[in-house]
């Protein structure tokens, strides 16, 4: 089975905030395939079902990304689910907005949602990471938490249609050739 997670902050205030990128994709996601609605367990989101002949569960944590780890262990361990098998999507302030990248395991990078996972179930996961830039003038929260002015929203809307497909080839390709085809700079 594999379990992934679209990193964000529960409530409408953070909806269309930089760290909501993983929330975004994921819902975005699910809506384009049609897969179903979520239900809540675990104080999180999540929605079991099977997808190219392989089961999964979409997971959307509602303990805020600063505790998304208890969330994710929870999943994990209920449903014996390998951190192999475990893909994070979520925003980074390293990698330039409008770019993305696959890694297969590391350090958090500084992000405390991803610290938070790995305090729980080890560095030994899947991320996609979509890149939201870095403002060095305003204060590291206060932008991570603040909306996509409106030139941002359309490079997010233009970078769908690849978040899209690499999600639908991480079912059917490893996840070597999956980074091989998708690491690269919009």
């Amino acid at each position: 089975m594999k379990l992934i997670v679209g990193l964000g902050n529960p409530g409408l205030e953070y909806q269309n905030t930089r760290h909501n990128v993983g929330f975004k994709f994921l819902d975005l996601f699910i809506k384009e395939k049609n897969l179903g609605e979520f239900k809540e367990k675990f104080n999180g989101l999540y929605l079991k079902t099977k997808y190219r002949n392989q089961d999964v569960i979409f997971l959307k944590p509602l303990s805020f990304m600063n505790l998304s780890g208890e969330v994710v262990v929870k999943f994990k361990n209920y449903y014996k689910i390998e951190n192999s098998d475990i893909l994070v999507i979520h925003d980074d302030l390293d990698i330039p907005l409008g770019s993305l990248k696959l890694k297969s395991q590391g350090s958090s990078g500084g992000h405390n949602g991803i610290k938070n996972i790995i305090n729980y179930i080890g560095e030994d996961f899947k991320r996609l990471k979509i890149g939201i830039s870095n403002n060095k003038e305003i204060d590291t929260k206060d932008y991570v938490l603040g909306n996509f002015n409106r030139e941002e929203m359309l490079v997010f809307t233009q970078l769908e249609p690849l978040i899209m497909n690499i999600l639908d080839d991480y079912f059917t390709m490893s996840f070597d050739r999956l980074m091989a085809e998708y690491n690269r700079r919009i």
